[in-house]
């Protein structure tokens, strides 16, 4: 039994409504919360600080990463935020606790040969098409996976070469698509995606075996499928397409300002990651090409 659904489905209710915050999150904060509440199995207006840090210190003596503890954290920050706005607890267990300091890890990458591998697919059907415009529009936009399996069809503007998403938070931004990427989209849409239709009909762009919306999960195992064809050895995920995308375009000369705008960031300081990407590499070119580097 949930001692504290009531409040957490409250606040679910007001992350979704009010702070507009995607499914993916909201369902992340309730598992977290689910956790809490699993452990101290309180009402809510029992739980102290005290409890809280025995909470943490199981989540810590489990072996739970920085990053997990991070984010429970965060969870329950939001959360009693929400209950003191709305008058459920009159005091915030979670004034003192203080996240955990994380070591900033530099986004994955590829560099332009591997990419090159990755999108070098044998062309034989619907499926090779669909996975092929699939990875070509990740690379060429730097789209979320979720973004991504999101799309429908009238997202498309072909005249235009431009296409529309809904990111974090619901912004919309419009982000223009090369031509390479442009014509193996049209392809896919035009000559192929029809025929992987079953009996329902959907509007979405990008659809799997059964005729239905790719999922997130569906698009990652394609994803790590082609690439140990192509025996690309470094650890791949969708996310590592946008990074790769930022990285490139960075290293070609892009604008931080323009990239920020690309890939949907609210704050520049998100992106400027990306320039610490950029001068590892350029360090590493110097120590492997310049004569006197060593």
């Amino acid at each position: 039994m949930i001692v504290m659904k009531e409040e957490i489905d409250l606040f679910a209710n007001y992350l979704l409504i009010d702070k507009k915050y995607s499914s993916n999150t909201i369902e992340s904060y309730k598992r977290d919360l689910y956790k809490m509440d699993n452990f101290l199995h309180k009402k809510i207006r029992f739980v102290t600080e005290q409890d809280i840090k025995n909470y943490l210190k199981d989540i810590n003596d489990n072996h739970e990463s920085k990053k997990t503890v991070a984010r429970n954290i965060s969870a329950l920050r939001s959360f009693y935020k929400f209950l003191m706005i709305e008058k459920i607890v009159s005091s915030n267990p979670m004034e003192n606790i203080e996240l955990p300091k994380l070591n900033k890890s530099l986004p994955k990458t590829l560099d332009e040969q591997d990419i090159d591998k990755l999108l070098d697919i044998n062309l034989i059907d619907a499926f090779s098409y669909r996975n092929k415009a699939m990875l070509e529009l990740m690379y060429a936009t730097g789209l979320r996976v979720t973004e991504l399996v999101n799309l429908k069809i009238h997202d498309i503007d072909d005249k235009m070469d431009l296409l529309r998403t809904m990111g974090k938070g619901s912004k919309e931004r419009i982000i223009p698509i090369g031509d390479y990427a442009l014509y193996y989209l049209k392809k896919y849409l035009y000559e192929y995606r029809d025929s992987m239709l079953k009996k329902e009909y959907n509007d979405y762009l990008f659809l799997n075996n059964h005729g239905q919306k790719m999922t997130r999960q569906g698009f990652f195992k394609i994803l790590q499928k082609i690439a140990k064809e192509k025996g690309i050895k470094k650890d791949i995920s969708p996310h590592t397409l946008r990074h790769t995308f930022a990285t490139h375009l960075l290293n070609h000369g892009a604008d931080l300002r323009s990239i920020q705008e690309l890939l949907g960031h609210s704050d520049i300081a998100t992106t400027q990651i990306y320039t610490h990407v950029s001068n590892q590499k350029l360090r590493q070119n110097y120590d492997n090409y310049h004569p006197h580097s060593n």
